[in-house]
């Protein structure tokens, strides 16, 4: 299993980015997939979660500005962000987690299977 990230950069507040995540090793389509941030001294939180039916769900702070989204034929995850701010600054990692067997997906950082390294994103 491998999970890439790429597209963290530094920008200037109000700006946008558009990170990626390469998928591999296990059936994409079928996963929960999300989008995790942490910065230095805190805990990874949640961000975004897409499930296997393309339903999403946003933690409070990003809400009408992020979008997450996935290409099962590209097996990519992606997650659109907007407007940003100096508090969007952290490395953003990106997640799999099985469903379970109601099809629904986990929100919390313990019940995700597969991570990526991360990518940085500095909002100043």
């Amino acid at each position: 299993v491998q999970l890439v990230e790429s597209g963290g950069a530094s920008v200037q507040a109000g700006g946008s980015l558009r990170l990626s995540c390469a998928a591999s090793g296990f059936t994409f389509s079928r996963y929960c997939m999300g989008w995790f941030r942490q910065t230095p001294g805190k805990e990874r939180e949640g961000v975004a979660i897409i499930d296997s039916g393309g339903r999403t769900n946003y933690a409070d702070s990003v809400k009408g500005r992020f979008t997450i989204s996935k290409d099962n034929a590209e097996i990519t995850l992606y997650l659109e962000m907007n407007s940003l701010k100096a508090e969007d600054t952290a490395g953003y990692y990106c997640a799999g987690a099985a469903p379970d067997y109601g099809g629904n997906c986990p929100t919390r950082e313990p019940f995700f299977d597969y991570w990526g390294q991360g990518t940085q994103v500095t909002v100043s």
